[in-house]
């Protein structure tokens, strides 16, 4: 992926997926960008939360990243690209539920079954 597009995706698209989460979680779940740090550091959106004061199934507290496929985000370069993020950002809510049955994580409780999870490769279907 070319570094412009890196760069496109971290100032234009990742914020507004961040965001999106965060109004989604509120003040409990502090949502960042973390940045490209070179091959095979993508750029993530990570969430991290003390997990809540009922009951959660899991041992570790909420410290999850999300990474993109590069291919996805090269996609939203091209023609169509904006209107396919509306989309996903819309859908967002709704692919957590798939996100926690791909990995040990309940975001309802803020936490997850390992000390870090990485939920990579993900793609910007709605």
């Amino acid at each position: 992926m070319s570094i412009e597009a890196v760069q496109r995706f971290e100032e234009e698209f990742a914020p507004r997926i961040a965001a999106k989460l965060a109004s989604q979680f509120g003040p409990t779940v502090q949502v960042d960008v973390v940045p490209y740090a070179g091959h095979g550091h993508p750029t993530r959106v990570r969430l991290r939360g003390l997990a809540n004061e009922h009951r959660h199934p899991y041992s570790w507290p909420l410290n999850v990243s999300l990474t993109w496929d590069t291919d996805e985000i090269e996609r939203l370069m091209e023609p169509g690209g904006a209107a396919r993020f509306e989309h996903y950002l819309e859908a967002t809510v709704r692919k957590m539920a798939s996100w926690e049955s791909a990995r040990p994580v309940d975001f309802t409780t803020r936490s997850q079954g390992e000390p870090e999870v990485l939920i990579g490769g993900l793609d910007f279907e709605g």
